[in-house]
């Protein structure tokens, strides 16, 4: 129960009814509503009408930036500024086969900055990066602060959860909102995402907004509004900040699963991996070095000569993990085949993802745990040739009891056509 404040500067009735009829509210207000919220002092219902209201009349450019410090200020921030090398970090907002963090940090950190990478798990269609991480027997998601700051100055990156007190009001209304249809809401998307990049203390940040069927968000124009909206929120609170707006119609490289992830981000790291994947992650480097002052270094040679590869093998054993162990593996396998020759033309993202989630790789609440060793595998991706019986898709699980679910989600999920499709960019707009 919200505990009681007699002495509450404002009416809270009267802010969520100003919000319902377009007003808006003063700083001092968004001041005091985050903060006693975050204390327990209002109550879930009346939360609820506000981020309704605020869904439908959206928050102004100053609204925005006053409810995003006060995120950040309902927790404590981390102070990376004693660190020798630069910082800088990458955020995605979420696809089918997105494994990038995994390549991306020890990549980047290779180069010579520092990356830390505080990140989530997954949930529905779209994986989490810790979920994965966490295939690696050993491996550690939870550290201190103290213990972030050491990696950053031994290995040069870091990929953990972030701290419970690191805008803790973020944490509360992520909640409410996945409960009151109010998640979709831009203003507050960028807030919840902003508010926890700057109270992590990089000085730099990358945004990697995805867009199409296994994205968040499936229209361009959502997208860039989304983008735009996070690099002014940025920039107000002294953040470097670019975005990419990345293609997700088909899932990101060929793996969708933690343990099949892991395998494939080692596999670019070790210097092959699938073009498109090695593509964004190269993108989103080289945009990352630029923002860090260290745009003459070149990210492909860091991956040729060995380098990365040998950072992300540092930060594996820094966080417990052991990187020579056999990951997860499925017990069963099963395929799905091409009932006819021709040219693969489309493999929709979201449907792969669902398959993944149904075989066990994915959640659909918080708590729920998830498979290591499940996933799909995508032996073919749009443009290339295929037979008539030929493996498409391996659906990877612990039983088979998952397989006729996963297989009932991709009934629709790919065309085989006579000719070859057109070949879409990976890296879509690029936002400053």
């Amino acid at each position: 129960m919200p505990t009681k404040n007699a002495a509450a500067p404002f009416d809270f009735v009267d802010l969520i009814r100003a919000k319902r009829d377009g007003q808006s509210l003063s700083d001092a207000a968004i001041d005091w509503l985050i903060g006693a919220y975050s204390r327990g002092q209002l109550p879930d219902e009346q939360l609820s009408a506000l981020l309704m209201a605020i869904y439908f009349r959206g928050l102004s450019q100053g609204e925005l930036a006053t409810w995003t410090s006060a995120m950040v200020a309902s927790g404590s921030r981390l102070d990376l500024s004693g660190l020798a090398r630069p910082t800088v970090d990458k955020h995605s907002t979420g696809g089918v086969g997105d494994k990038v963090s995994l390549i991306l940090a020890p990549l980047v950190a290779a180069c010579g900055a520092a990356v830390p990478q505080l990140s989530g798990r997954g949930l529905g269609h779209t994986g989490g990066t810790l979920d994965k991480l966490e295939s690696i027997p050993g491996w550690r998601s939870e550290l201190t602060s103290d213990e972030i700051h050491h990696q950053l100055e031994e290995v040069g990156c870091v990929i953990c959860a972030a701290g419970r007190d690191l805008a803790p009001a973020d944490r509360k209304l992520y909640a409410l909102r996945d409960v009151t249809a109010t998640v979709e809401s831009i203003p507050l998307i960028s807030a919840s995402i902003m508010s926890k990049k700057i109270a992590e203390g990089t000085a730099s940040l990358v945004l990697d907004v995805k867009v199409g069927s296994g994205a968040f968000m499936t229209e361009t124009s959502r997208a860039a509004e989304l983008a735009r909206t996070m690099v002014g929120l940025g920039r107000e609170h002294g953040l470097r900040v670019v975005a990419l707006l990345t293609a997700m119609d088909a899932p990101l490289g060929r793996a969708v699963g933690n343990a099949l992830e892991v395998a494939e981000a080692v596999e670019v790291l070790s210097g092959g991996g699938p073009a498109d994947l090695v593509e964004v992650t190269l993108a989103l480097a080289r945009e990352m070095l630029d923002l860090a002052g260290l745009g003459g270094v070149d990210p492909a040679e860091a991956l040729r000569d060995g380098s990365a590869l040998e950072r992300f093998r540092a930060m594996v054993v820094a966080q417990g993990g052991d990187p020579d162990a056999a990951l997860a593996r499925a017990a069963v396998v099963d395929e799905v085949v091409a009932d006819r020759s021709g040219y693969l033309a489309r493999l929709d993202a979201r449907a792969v993802g669902v398959a993944s989630w149904r075989l066990g790789a994915g959640r659909a609440r918080k708590e729920d745990p998830v498979s290591l060793s499940a996933g799909v595998i995508c032996r073919v991706k749009p443009g290339d040739a295929v037979v008539a019986g030929q493996t498409l898709l391996e659906l990877h699980a612990e039983d088979d009891s998952r397989i006729a679910g996963a297989r009932a989600s991709l009934v629709d999920a790919f065309d085989v056509a006579e000719s070859p499709p057109a070949n879409p960019p990976v890296v879509l707009e690029r936002i400053v």
